[in-house]
């Protein structure tokens, strides 16, 4: 029997596929959506987990707190650095720009971390990930992105 992946270590996988990265990053940057909450949505049906209406409630809380705590403020600042800075020199602005980036993504590390405790325990086989995305896009936002979810599910590998 195989060892069900850590979060971090499935969304590691499945971000080196082919289009699942434009699709995650069209979710969270086009579509407002959280991207490791919608990472661990699709875990969570792939490991064979159903989260409940409470479970979802709980993530996206839990998400939404270390988003405008950490992970906003960091990318703000990240994305700032992207840009030339008159007198500035270039190298120095690009190692500060890294290592923010690296601290972004321990932060979006500790986020799946957290959210990865949330999880029920695997109830069997593995579960569709479409809905399991709707249903946490619909408790994150006001607008359910179905076309984006539907496009971004088609491309997780197995």
């Amino acid at each position: 029997m195989t060892e069900t992946p850590t979060l971090w270590d499935w969304s590691l996988r499945i971000w080196s596929a082919p289009g699942v990265e434009t699709a995650g990053l069209d979710l969270q940057d086009a579509q407002g959506q959280n991207l490791p909450l919608i990472l661990w949505a699709g875990w969570c049906a792939q490991t064979g987990r159903a989260p409940d209406a409470d479970a979802i409630e709980a993530a996206c809380d839990t998400a939404r707190v270390w988003q405008e705590t950490a992970v906003a403020p960091l990318r703000a600042v990240r994305r700032t650095l992207k840009g030339r800075m008159p007198d500035f020199d270039d190298a120095d602005r690009e190692a500060l720009r890294a290592q923010v980036k690296a601290i972004e993504l321990d932060a979006e590390r500790r986020l799946l971390a957290a959210l990865e405790a949330l999880a029920p325990a695997p109830s069997g086989a593995a579960k569709p990930v479409f809905p399991a995305l709707i249903a946490v896009a619909r408790e994150w936002a006001p607008i359910t992105p179905r076309r984006s979810l539907e496009l971004f599910a088609e491309r997780l590998p197995a």
